[in-house]
């Protein structure tokens, strides 16, 4: 890996981190992410001719904090402003966990719950901090939301002015606060999570770094707010899925189905978490999916699946929250429990949603189904449609195999 590419992969990894300490020490998510950028160009410019640093990540955030220290100094309220964020402008990384059981003293969750302020629209707080704290770019965040790229950059754009204008605290809220902003949050760790675990475009399918990121933050955030059912949902959702990273891929980072996993190395550690996060969770939609991720780890062998209940439980879950994808979803599950015959007329239906015209796992498993009833010309033209409709490299490639198969 030469220094150019050590540059874009180390800050793809550290930026949510150093748009978070440098937003501590600017308190403004705009200019934070303008400064960690800044940083980046000077480590385009510097590591080529000097190196790389033993502690690439270490070097990134120290550059971006001086730049930010420099330019605070610059105002006329410098002595006020190093009296504000006092230890901010220490090296030593913040602890990891809640000082005490209502107080947090975690960077990145501070960016997070400043980023869902309710001054912003909904989904203007989802992109905003989808950019910010998992990284991804405009056209990642618009094939997330099923949305333009351009409507998604106009959304983050104005999120930051709006931020800036309300002058938003960079903090943890207490009380009614952080409840009107909990939903929001866990939408979006959600997101970071899911984006590691199935990134949207790149030749990598898993970003392993994104799903650390997003179920540390689901682990602090349950330790925070200990009665809040759903906030455990999430943290056992995130407990289950992580449990199978290292087997949803082979040695060439070709993805590994779900059927041919290697269930003897799925992490016994983490799905222990998950049960026990999933006793405390309610009865929300993180909640029913983790409910549905608990039925896959429960199953030894792939055989031994509760179809029937995780058809159940999706059923419930598009009664909550009604969405296209959650059908799709709910297709596959009836697919495995009555028979293909069945979720065909489902997927079918699912055809003439505008909100899945460009989402390549519809013809996917439509494909599958197709493949399954003995239809194989109609099968691979499925199967090539996905794999013309997906950016992940990856899932191209193993489409691909699929349509040459049949």
């Amino acid at each position: 890996m030469d220094a150019a590419q050590a540059v874009e992969t180390v800050f793809r990894i550290e930026s949510a981190r150093i748009i978070a300490g440098v937003t501590r020490i600017v308190r403004d998510v705009g200019i934070a992410e303008e400064i960690a950028q800044d940083a980046l160009v000077t480590a385009l410019e510097q590591w080529p001719q000097s190196g790389v640093p033993d502690r690439p990540g270490a070097w990134l955030m120290a550059t971006a904090k001086h730049r930010a220290i420099d330019l605070v100094r610059r105002k006329e309220t410098y002595a006020r402003k190093l009296a504000e964020v006092g230890r901010t402008l220490e090296d030593a990384p913040p602890p990891p966990d809640p000082a005490e059981a209502d107080d947090i003293d975690d960077d990145l969750l501070r960016l997070v719950f400043t980023a869902c302020h309710p001054v912003l629209a909904t989904d203007a707080r989802i992109a905003l901090t989808l950019r910010l704290v998992g990284g991804l770019t405009t056209q990642e965040i618009a094939r997330a939301f099923l949305a333009s790229e351009s409507t998604v950059a106009q959304r983050i754009v104005r999120a930051k002015r709006t931020l800036a204008k309300a002058a938003v605290p960079f903090e943890v809220p207490y009380g009614a606060d952080r409840e009107a902003r909990l939903s929001s949050v866990l939408d979006v760790i959600y997101l970071v999570f899911n984006e590691g675990y199935s990134a949207t475009a790149g030749d990598d399918l898993v970003r392993p770094a994104l799903c650390e990121d997003a179920l540390r933050l689901a682990r602090v955030l349950a330790a925070l707010m200990p009665e809040e059912g759903e906030v455990h949902g999430l943290a056992a959702l995130l407990e289950f899925q992580a449990s199978r990273i290292a087997t949803r891929t082979g040695p060439d980072g070709a993805p590994v189905l779900l059927a041919d996993q290697n269930r003897a190395r799925w992490n016994r550690l983490l799905i222990a978490r998950g049960a026990r996060a999933m006793s405390r969770a309610g009865s929300g939609p993180y909640s029913l999916q983790a409910a549905i991720a608990g039925c896959h780890a429960a199953a030894v062998r792939y055989e031994d699946t509760d179809w029937a209940r995780i058809a159940t439980l999706y059923g419930r879950l598009v009664q909550l929250t009604p969405s296209p994808v959650v059908e799709l979803n709910r297709a596959v599950a009836v697919s495995m429990a009555e028979g293909p015959a069945a979720a065909l007329p489902l997927v079918d239906a699912l055809t003439a949603e505008p909100a899945l015209h460009a989402y390549h796992l519809l013809p996917s498993v439509r494909g599958d189904l197709l493949e399954r009833l003995g239809r194989p010309r109609e099968a691979r033209a499925e199967f090539e449609r996905a794999a013309a409709l997906t950016r992940n490299a990856q899932e191209r490639t193993l489409l691909l195999r699929r349509a040459a198969r049949l």
